[in-house]
């Protein structure tokens, strides 16, 4: 490959790279990567199952007091909520069903108290599944 590349530059076909353009080659690359990147869309725009933004938050959505709640995810079922019933406020599952699949414009179907696999975790915490229909 060397000799080929000689004999096209003593031709004068060639030219020789120069020191400058080796060098520039490696951070126009990076500059060119950098910018590819920067075209893909911001991570808030996600969307949880029910057409939730994933940047909603699901604790505050619940609307229990931050003190209580433990844990809400959304599940294929619905949602999972851990949560203290000794710092919530009455009728606290209901009024969490009702928030969290009002979220999704849906109507809680019924709530289910799981049993804890590991109570010494969060000693006094609750764990319920919220089905929406």
């Amino acid at each position: 490959m060397e000799v080929q590349r000689d004999h096209w530059q003593a031709k004068g076909a060639l030219p020789a790279p120069s020191g400058f353009a080796r060098h520039l080659a490696v951070p126009v690359t990076m500059i060119t990567l950098l910018a590819i990147s920067a075209c893909s869309r911001p991570p808030t725009d996600d969307i949880l199952p029910g057409g939730i933004p994933a940047r909603t938050n699901l604790h505050q959505a619940s609307t229990l007091p931050p003190d209580s709640v433990r844990t809400v995810a959304r599940r294929d079922f619905g949602w999972r909520l851990i949560y203290h019933p000794t710092r919530a406020p009455v009728n606290a599952e209901q009024g969490a069903a009702f928030a969290l699949c009002g979220l999704e414009r849906k109507r809680p179907a019924r709530i289910e108290i799981q049993p804890r696999i590991d109570p010494t975790a969060d000693p006094g915490a609750r764990m319920i599944d919220i089905y929406c229909s």
